[in-house]
Parts: structure tokens; C-alpha cells; sequence
């Protein structure tokens, strides 16, 4: 159930003195930053709280967004709470953003001001590695910049995410979105959506195959309309009976509780391709089991701790896979974009001020949100 929200036009074409006018401004205005208002984590125990920093002036290849919605991921809980043992505060997070671009550089080619534009979990790369150099910036040989909790740079700091008024990226790391896409429904798609859809390109799921999504939270239920939209035989596995109905609507031809034995000795050795977005440890031999001869599953959740070990058996019998996958590169995101334009994908998701983050994290734990908590950035600026 996506939240329409409206804006008021802004002209995308002008004069070209109009133009500049909204391009950076000369090197001596440029001695201050850009302050900015934001909810930060100050150590790995106490609630978020209000916190303001500069950001960088606009550079000649630079886009400043002013943000509109954050989406709320399970990984920016995992890093406020130091979890994956790599936290700096104070701690801004944030990688599924969505607003307005305000300012453009003068070698600034794909935007201009008033655009729609989104930036996901990345904002810099070596860009000269293999990986970098085949548009797979996500898996950077010479190390990815992170939109937060990443070394900055340009500032000598750490970078801050989207829980905050406005961010300033190099062109390259921003994505155009379309006007079609309401933008709250649409952030979680910079890291929810490309997660799910990024491995599903890489393995060609396509029609006809049986594909498999384990969980429906906030990947679980992307995965499943991707799939649905690729064409596929799509069924969920839950360990939630009451999720039936729901996983049916987001286009989920059946739905198998993982705990009930019956239920998955229908379908053993049945799918294509599963895809796990579970972010906790469990189990993964039962799913394993799923498979058919040369099946895959992917992994795209990030638990605290390891998984147990899969039994190698199960691999080595019917030649099955055990994948992992991280995002996606800036070319399969903005393609991914286009393609939930085109078809009217969206996530389902509860739009909240920034102020109740902190709620919307223990919520989160409980998985009580369908399915991705989103913030209205308007709050910090009232």
C-alpha cells in the first residue's frame, strides 16, 4: 500500500542565466558547508537523537539532494547498534533516499535542478578496478565508499546517510527517478529493491522457472513481486501462517510454512532459485533441500551472527548452489528504476517522521511494519 505524496512543480528548463544562478556558487563562497539537520546514533546503546553537521559545498561533478524520504533498513539498526562491530559515532544512517535536486556543478551532464533523484547505499568507488570498470561498483576491488559510516573522503571524516536534510554526491552515484514513482514508496527500493533484483537478473529468473522467497519483510516482499513480475511460479516460505493472504496479494502463487513438514515435502527438490532474505541466523539445509538438480540459493540477508553450517551432502547430491549477493551495481540500479517505472512496482510501506525512528526500529524487530518504515525528512526541517 503505497503513500502518494504530491509536489509542487518546480521548471526543470530555463535561461542559462537562470541556470547558473542555481549551479554552485565561486570558490570564495564556497569556504562553509552546507548545514544540515539530521538524526544521528551517538553510541551503540542510547535512543537516535537530533544532531546537525555540515555537508560539503557542491564540486564541479557534484549533485546536491534535498532529501524527501529515508527508508528505514534492517542494516542501518545492525550498524547504529554495532552489531557488525564497525560503528563510528556520531552515526548518521541512511541509503534509500529520495528528493529534489537543488544545486548542480558546471560538469554536472545527467541533472538539473528540480529532477527527482535517489541515492542508495553507495556514493563513491575506486571506479578503475574490474569490478568498478563493469558498472559492479558494489563489489569494488580497492574498497566501496558506504553512504554512511564510511571514510569520507572530502571531509577527512565519516560519511552521513539520509537520515538528515540534504546530502551532496558525485553525479556518478546519483539515480534518476521517475516522475511516474510515488517517492516515499519508492526509497526502500535504492537498497530493498536492488537486493532483490540484482540476483534475480544474475541467475535469469524468468518465466516458467519455480522460484522460492524466504521471508516476507522488507526484502522478502520485493523479492516476491519481482519474481511475480519476471514471470516465475512464485512461492513464499514463512514461518508465519497469517502472512498467507498478504504474500498472495504481493503476487505469491502459494505460500509453505517452513515449519509444518508436510507443507515442504510438497515441494522438495521442486525450484529453480530461492532466494533468502532472512537477516537472522536459522537453518538453511531445509530451504537447501528445495532445490532441484543445479538450483541456486541466494543469500541477500545479513544476520548478527553465522548461519550454521550447511550440510555439504545436500550441495553435492543434486550439484546445488549456495550464493551469496550484495546490491547492485549504479547501471542495475538505475535500470532496476526503470524497469518498477515501467510495471508500477513499489514497496509497501508506513511513512513516519524522523522523530519516530526509535519506535520504528523496535517495531522493526518485531516485524510489525508492512514492509518498510519510511521517513518523512519535512519533520527535521519544522
Amino acid at each position: 500500500m503505497s503513500l502518494t505524496a504530491v509536489f509542487p512543480n518546480v521548471c526543470k528548463e530555463g535561461p542559462a542565466s537562470m541556470r547558473a544562478s542555481t549551479t554552485i556558487e565561486s570558490t570564495t563562497s564556497r569556504t562553509t558547508g552546507i548545514q544540515t539537520a539530521a538524526y544521528a546514533a551517538f553510541d551503540a546503546k542510547s535512543p537516535l537523537g537530533p544532531f546537525s553537521f555540515e555537508r560539503r559545498q557542491p564540486g564541479a561533478r557534484d549533485v546536491q539532494v534535498e532529501i524527501l524520504y529515508c527508508g528505514v533498513c534492517h542494516s542501518d539498526l545492525h550498524t547504529v547498534r554495532n552489531e557488525w562491530k564497525n560503528a563510528k559515532y556520531p552515526l548518521v544512517p541512511g541509503h534509500e533516499i529520495i528528493g529534489r535536486v537543488t544545486r548542480v556543478g558546471p560538469e554536472v551532464t545527467k541533472f538539473q535542478v528540480g529532477d527527482m533523484a535517489g541515492v542508495g547505499c553507495l556514493v563513491d568507488s575506486c571506479r578503475t578496478c574490474p569490478s568498478c570498470r563493469r558498472g559492479l561498483e558494489q563489489y569494488c576491488q580497492n574498497g566501496m565508499v558506504f553512504t554512511y559510516n564510511s571514510p569520507d573522503k572530502h571531509t577527512g571524516g565519516m560519511t552521513y546517510g539520509g537520515y538528515s536534510t540534504d546530502i551532496v554526491v558525485d553525479e556518478g552515484f546519483v539515480l534518476r527517478v521517475s516522475n511516474k514513482l510515488d517517492p516515499a514508496a519508492a526509497a526502500p527500493l535504492l537498497c530493498a529493491g536492488i537486493t532483490t533484483y540484482s540476483p534475480m537478473r544474475h541467475w535469469k529468473v524468468t518465466k516458467g522457472q519455480k522460484v522460492g522467497i524466504v521471508g516476507l519483510g522488507g526484502l522478502g516482499h520485493m523479492g516476491v513481486k519481482f519474481a511475480a513480475a519476471f514471470g516465475a511460479q512464485v512461492v513464499l516460505f514463512t514461518t508465519s501462517p497469517n502472512k498467507r493472504e498478504d504474500a498472495r496479494r504481493l503476487g505469491a502463487h502459494d505460500v509453505v510454512v517452513s515449519k509444518n513438514a508436510a507443507e515442504m515435502a510438497k515441494h522438495a527438490g521442486s525450484f529453480d532459485f530461492i532466494l533468502n532474505t532472512v537477516s537472522a541466523p536459522h537453518d538453511i539445509n531445509a530451504f537447501l533441500g528445495m532445490l532441484k538438480l543445479d538450483g541456486t540459493m541466494v543469500m541477500v540477508g545479513a544476520p548478527e551472527h553465522p548461519h550454521p553450517s550447511p550440510d555439504v551432502s545436500t550441495l553435492i547430491f543434486q550439484r546445488r548452489s549456495l550464493a551469496g549477493s550484495l546490491i547492485g551495481g549504479l547501471p542495475e540500479t538505475q535500470e532496476m528504476l526503470d524497469f518498477c517505472a515501467e510495471r508500477g512496482i513499489v514497496s509497501d510501506v508506513e511513512v513516519i517522521p524522523v522523530q519516530r525512528v526509535n519506535e520504528a526500529y523496535e517495531r522493526m524487530l518485531k516485524s510489525d511494519v508492512k514492509y518498510r518504515f519510511v521517513l518523512d525528512i519535512a519533520s527535521l526541517r519544522k
